[in-house]
């Protein structure tokens, strides 16, 4: 074996391990240095800069010291500034300067008023003697500020605003108002609630006029007031000066009001009796309303009781003029009386006043005093008593049958007793009962008053009736009849019967 492979090879280990640096220790500190001792030097120098800076402190000390009392020296005689007088820079003046600008802006003082339409109109100091109260008021408003306290004062402007007082003549300036063109008649356009206009059947608004109408005594007021104050205008639209309508077209009181007319004026009211027919309608209602300024309703009652009236002459048939054929066949013609339909005007105006406030639609008769047998033109219907006072003969018809019929005595005609003629109501009907006149008395059995005192009777102590006795010795106006004929009619007539008279 070759000698070199006999050489021994090293067994290997593990690789070589670094070596282990020695742990970390803290850097070394320098040693501290004691603390250098000041030197003589620089104590000086210390107490060199102190005096220094002292001597620098007092030096501006003292200038605004000087600065200070220099100011308040100038404000012993001139007011601080932000100071104004009634409005007016015054700052800086002294109270002679301040006299002489304030006379002179007071004279050159003018208020200037703005009216509606851009129009502008004045008053000047001079037209109402304005001036002021005292000028020693200038003085003590200087001798109020301190001169001494200037820096507050001309820091504090809200303090150093004052208002001198100003006198003015009141009736010059009431005087100088009621001149103003604003306040003439001629250029007055005077405010108006919305009105209402009847139009095709129906109530629509109006519109309000917001005219121009100035409230004087606010206007007076509020110019004193701006000319103590030394103002320079016054709105008069804005200060609320013009009188304005209480309401405007969508007020809702205007909305009601307009649904309230629109309901009278829906009323419908037809009145009828017999062959007459008469209808009232809104086109008649509505000349009968009005709005007054407050917007209250107001129905017109004269107007209502001339409507009433008319509807009095259309039904009313008392006192008319008749015609009616008599029991001779013959066609007669009489007038007056009380009997017929009479409108009682207090209760149908009283009703429609009440229906027109409901809009009510109704068909009616009128409310009538008193009413006859029958309705339509011929309202005697078919029962009546008749008496010819020519022919001194009486007939008695009952639902178109003649009940009776006889001679009578009428009224004395040359006393001046004549009865009546005319148209008559039975008033009632009474048995057993004594007429009294001035100079007579005397017992009935059955009495029938028809006008006034004046009635159908029995007369016992009569022998005789008809022919001519009632020229000379007739009654004192009563129809006197045969015992049989009187009680036949007291036993089939009633109240409100007709009596033709004729």
């Amino acid at each position: 074996m070759p000698a070199k492979e006999l050489i021994e090879t090293p067994e290997e280990g593990p690789p070589d391990e670094p070596p282990e640096e020695p742990p970390d220790e803290p850097p070394e500190e320098p040693p501290e240095e004691p603390p250098e001792e000041p030197t003589e030097e620089t104590v000086k120098q210390l107490a060199q800069q102190y005096r220094k800076f002292l001597a620098d402190g007092m030096i501006l000390l003292f200038t605004l010291l000087v600065i200070y009392l220099g100011v308040a020296y100038y404000f012993r005689d001139h007011f601080y500034i932000g100071t104004e007088i009634s409005g007016i820079d015054v700052a800086g003046k002294t109270v002679e300067d301040v006299q002489a600008l304030m006379a002179a802006e007071l004279n050159a003082y003018t208020l200037n008023l703005k009216e509606r339409g851009g129009k502008i109109e004045q008053i000047k100091a001079g037209d109402v003697g304005l001036q002021f109260a005292s000028e020693g008021e200038f003085k003590e408003i200087k001798d109020s500020q301190n001169c001494f306290k200037w820096i507050l004062g001309c820091l504090l402007t809200e303090d150093s605003k004052k208002t001198v007082a100003l006198k003015y003549d009141e009736k010059l300036l009431q005087e100088r108002i009621g001149r103003l063109s604003c306040f003439k008649p001629e250029n007055i356009i005077e405010p108006a609630n919305p009105g209402f206009k009847y139009v095709n059947n129906s109530y629509v608004i109006v519109d309000e006029v917001i005219g121009n109408k100035v409230d004087k005594d606010l206007l007076y007021s509020l110019a004193a007031s701006a000319m103590s104050n030394l103002e320079a205008e016054i709105d008069l639209e804005a200060m609320g000066c013009y009188i304005e309508p209480q309401y405007d077209s969508k007020s809702p009181k205007v909305i009601e009001v307009k649904n309230i007319l629109n309901r009278y004026i829906a009323t419908k009211i037809t009145y009828t009796s017999g062959d007459i027919t008469k209808t009232l309608d809104g086109s008649r209602i509505n000349e009968w309303l009005t709005v007054d300024e407050n917007l209250n309703i107001i129905v017109s009652e004269e107007k209502v009781n001339g409507y009433v009236s008319e509807l009095s002459a259309a039904f009313n048939t008392v006192g008319k003029t008749r015609s009616f054929t008599a029991s001779s066949g013959e066609t007669i013609t009489v007038s007056g009386g009380d009997y017929g339909r009479s409108v009682n005007k207090v209760e149908e105006t009283q009703f429609l006043l009440s229906a027109i406030s409901k809009g009510e639609t109704t068909t009616k008769e009128p409310v009538f005093n008193q009413n006859t047998f029958s309705q339509g033109n011929n309202d005697l219907g078919n029962t009546y008593v008749e008496i010819s006072l020519a022919n001194q003969h009486l007939w008695f018809y009952k639902n178109g049958s003649l009940i009776v019929q006889g001679d009578t005595v009428t009224g004395n005609v040359s006393q001046n007793y004549a009865t009546r003629k005319g148209v008559f109501r039975l008033k009632y009907k009474s048995g057993n009962v004594i007429l009294r006149g001035p100079d007579y008395a005397v017992h009935v059995d059955f009495w029938m008053p028809f006008d006034g005192g004046i009635g159908m009777h029995d007369a016992t102590w009569r022998s005789a009736f008809g022919r001519n006795i009632y020229l000379t010795n007739g009654s004192h106006g009563c129809v006197n009849l045969p015992y049989n004929v009187a009680e036949k009619i007291f036993n089939n007539i009633t109240s409100g019967t007709p009596v033709i008279c004729y």
